[in-house]
């Protein structure tokens, strides 16, 4: 396993040799968005059903790689926030890395996981991996972009609520599980997390540079008879609350723990009205972020800190890959794919000004666990990322893994049990590490 990196911006003053004046530190962003709406034909991705398979015929709305750029000291941190159902592949992955180096020192990128955005599964040599090395030059020209106009900023965080969505899992009375996948009644069905959670950053004049929304529910509104590239319902709400605010801010809608959340009118086919309800969606979540983005009052870091923690964890399989190609022959070649003997899972945990913690994990992780990082969490302001540096399909609970159901105990959950609860953790000893709390060295050699 690598060994884990921390990088930090030291607090306070630096002082200039020779007894000269000293020079107070600043935390800065910049913020870029790029278009990166594929060429038309790709097959969109989302539904497992392979007779959900179809080719975008055209573009709903556009797709976007939103970039915010932090910088304090030595440690600048790229913030990649693409309409993607994944994020890139991990080779991908590392040439954004490379292409970025010589702008930013850490990266994240996390999906808004759009289901109606294309599938990225495809080799060397195709289109799809053309579309892919454009992307990647595209989103790198934008990091740079974003950190040549990075500013001094000030910052504050607010909280909202929407109820957009239902847990998909519900609990029967026999302690069964049943997929629940629309809610049009809006019934309260099982747990959610109805937090809209927002960091507005503005320049030093107080004007806004950016609006980060973190919020838990599948951006799966379209069902599978839409043809057309959307960003579903956090496309509207992006555009709503820059519309809101004057056009200045660049919204991002950084998804959370949605790996068991739905929205009420999930999977709606085009004749039902989903366009409405993907529009009426995005605006009452739009809504409760301009709300709380107005209110806020930003303010100038006293003592200006950015800490960036990323590390690779090894886990194991779920499945015993013997018994399960014995059980299903016919699909050994897939069942290899998810038996591997281990995996390596990237996690990114950032600590700012010391106030404000966000870790970002790679795959689907319930909700219970963005609740959990945040019930935890030793700063104020906690910010949880799904979807992020790598794709893992589900990390349910334990509990969750235990009752079973899609994404819980189906071949789209291959990881072992335990594995949500153990990148959570990692996450908050990151922060504790970052606080100063947990050492490297033991207090005393005495036994």
């Amino acid at each position: 396993m690598p060994a884990p990196r921390l990088i930090g911006c030291i607090l306070g003053f630096a002082a200039v040799a020779m007894g000269g004046a000293a020079r107070a530190e600043t935390l800065d962003a910049g913020v870029a968005r790029v278009d990166i709406t594929p060429p038309l034909g790709f097959l969109l991705d989302g539904y497992p059903d392979p007779d959900s398979l179809r080719g975008a015929v055209g573009v709903r709305d556009p797709l976007y790689a939103r970039i915010l750029v932090l910088e304090c000291g030595a440690t600048r941190l790229a913030l990649v926030d693409l309409d993607l159902v994944d994020v890139f592949s991990p080779p991908y992955i590392e040439d954004l890395r490379k292409a970025t180096s010589r702008d930013v020192s850490d990266l994240i990128v996390d999906a808004i996981h759009t289901h109606s955005g294309p599938g990225l599964d495809g080799g060397p040599g195709t289109p799809l991996a053309a579309w892919y090395k454009a992307s990647v030059e595209k989103i790198a020209a934008g990091v740079h972009d974003a950190a040549s106009r990075a500013v001094p900023a000030r910052l504050g965080v607010g909280y909202g609520v929407a109820f957009l969505g239902n847990n998909r899992l519900r609990i029967e009375h026999d302690l069964g599980i049943s997929w629940f996948e629309k809610n049009w009644t809006g019934t309260p069905n099982g747990l959610v997390d109805p937090t809209v959670a927002v960091l507005r950053i503005d320049d030093a004049a107080g004007s806004p540079l950016a609006v980060l929304v973190n919020y838990a529910c599948h951006p799966v509104i379209y069902a599978p008879d839409n043809k057309l590239y959307s960003a579903d319902f956090p496309g509207v709400m992006t555009g709503f609350v820059q519309k809101a605010m004057g056009d200045k801010p660049l919204c991002f809608y950084l998804q959370g723990g949605a790996g068991n959340i739905n929205p009420t009118h999930a999977v709606s086919p085009l004749q039902q009205g989903a366009v409405e309800f993907c529009r009426q969606a995005g605006t009452e979540l739009g809504s409760a972020v301009v709300r709380v983005a107005e209110a806020i009052r930003t303010e100038a870091p006293a003592k200006p800190s950015l800490q960036v923690k990323e590390e690779t964890i090894t886990l194991h399989p779920r499945w015993n890959g013997e018994k399960w190609r014995a059980a299903h022959p016919e699909n050994a070649a897939f069942i290899a794919q998810l038996t591997k003997p281990e995996y390596q899972a990237p996690i990114c945990t950032v600590l700012i000004d010391g106030e404000i913690a966000l870790t970002a994990l790679p795959g689907e992780p319930f909700v219970e666990h963005q609740m959990q990082f945040r019930a935890r969490c030793p700063v104020p302001h906690a910010f949880f990322l799904g979807y992020s540096n790598a794709e893992f399909d589900y990390f349910p609970t334990i509990r969750a893994a235990s009752w079973g159901g899609y994404g819980a105990s189906h071949a789209s959950t291959w990881v072992e049990v335990g594995a949500g609860e153990a990148m959570v953790d990692r996450g908050l000893i990151g922060v504790y590490e970052m606080l100063g709390r947990l050492k490297p060295v033991a207090e005393d050699l005495q036994p």
